[in-house]
């Protein structure tokens, strides 16, 4: 990881402080524009799915930091470049989505930055828009002429992310060679429309990144700047939001804001401070106050990280409601109303039934958990591992309480 430049502008010293810093172009440059105007600057995201992760929360919260700081953000929403696909570090190709699949999820991924930014026509409100509008429109050979032309294949085939597939004998399409070149393009599209002067990613984009700045240059004469988050993984090294349930998507209807409240609060003890500083708005005293919190403390201060997340994410009243779901699902063994819910059908296996409610990735994943006394119905723990789970399980409320370990907890409904 690059050192740390001493900054000077609020935003750049403020991103820094909080952990998000990885490495940018022209360090002093874009220190001394932001120290002197307002910036206006965009991340994309691709709509290869009907929501965001939580591994882009580190994305939505750079456009936050820089709103809060007096800046402009602009979401690009990758309705023309989602069409060939971002290949860097896949084993295999994209697969292509209809235009439909790409609508749905377009509309879909919108409605995560409600919370996250404000939205409007002031100096530094933040504006959404979708590259399909001008990427649909460009003529082939028109495009090859005008903005082709300033990209060497020699330098491309050197990207890590082109590299990684040809030195493995991956698939790699030319459809998928494209998309350095249409990201490059939205960087001077956008300039050109709105005057933005810098592209934020994590640091897996930054080929793309730097092409973009080159034709900048080249085509515009104009200096573009591009700023990079790191890659995150938790301490003991696993991939930031990987769980046994899959994705930690960030829109409601995907996982519920009480899950993505648990997610928070089952986090490592030696993130608390790391993903306060990153995903919160708390401030640095308060952090350092928390951060050396140990035992019961420490985990009243990843409760604390679960709420702040959770509320700029879903808002206030879904993270105190989560809050206060998970503190009676814990305290009272109650069937506490927000808890996530799934409807099945009735008798089913207790393996099949504990995988479809996500308390595990695999049957065997199952049995371990029985084996060591994890899994619980209505609070009783569950012994046999070939148990049918059947009508007569259900409450007088008509569901049941399905619990891995103390804090997870889905309750499911016959269909």
């Amino acid at each position: 990881m690059p050192d740390t430049p001493i900054f000077k502008s609020d935003f750049l010293r403020t991103f820094a402080a909080r952990g998000a810093y990885y490495d940018c172009s022209a360090p002093q440059d874009l220190d001394e524009l932001f120290a002197k105007e307002r910036v206006t600057a965009y991340i994309g995201f691709d709509c290869t799915a009907p929501s965001l992760h939580v591994g882009h929360a580190i994305q939505a919260m750079t456009l936050r930091r820089l709103q809060q700081a007096g800046h402009k953000p602009i979401v690009v929403i990758g309705g023309g470049t989602t069409k060939v696909g971002d290949p860097s570090f896949r084993n295999e190709a994209r697969p292509l989505l209809s235009d439909e699949q790409i609508e749905t999820n377009k509309a879909a991924i919108r409605k995560t930055f409600a919370n996250f930014l404000h939205f409007g026509d002031g100096p530094n409100d933040a504006i959404m828009v979708d590259n399909a509008e001008w990427l649909d429109k460009l003529e082939y050979i028109p495009f090859l002429r005008e903005i082709g032309r300033h990209f060497s294949i020699n330098r491309m085939l050197t990207m890590e992310s082109v590299k990684a597939k040809i030195d493995n004998d991956l698939p790699f399409s030319f459809l998928e060679f494209n998309y350095s070149i249409m990201q490059a393009y939205d960087f001077v599209e956008l300039y050109r429309r709105y005057g933005c002067r810098l592209q934020s990613s994590g640091s897996d984009q930054w080929g793309n990144v730097v092409s973009g700045i080159e034709l900048g240059r080249r085509v515009e004469g104009v200096q573009l700047f591009g700023l990079t988050t790191p890659l995150l993984t938790t301490a003991s090294g696993a991939k930031m939001g990987k769980t046994a349930a899959g994705a930690v998507w960030l829109n409601p209807d995907m996982r519920s804001p009480y899950e993505y409240w648990q997610f928070w609060r089952n986090t490592e003890d030696g993130d608390v401070g790391r993903f306060l500083r990153l995903f919160t708005d708390l401030p640095e005293d308060e952090i350092a106050r928390l951060e050396v919190l140990k035992d019961a403390e420490l985990n009243a201060a990843k409760a604390i990280l679960a709420t702040e997340a959770t509320a700029i994410c879903h808002g206030r009243k879904a993270a105190e409601q989560a809050r206060e779901t998970a503190r009676r699902t814990f305290e009272e063994g109650a069937m506490a109303e927000g808890l996530p819910t799934i409807t099945t059908s009735l008798p089913q296996g207790i393996l099949t039934l504990a995988v479809a409610c996500g308390l595990a990735a695999s049957n065997s994943e199952v049995r371990k958990l029985i084996a060591n006394n994890g899994l619980r119905i209505n609070d009783a723990p569950v012994t046999d591992p070939k148990l049918i789970v059947g009508l007569g399980a259900l409450t007088k409320d008509g569901v049941l309480k399905l619990s891995s370990g103390k804090k997870k907890h889905v309750l499911v409904k016959p269909a």
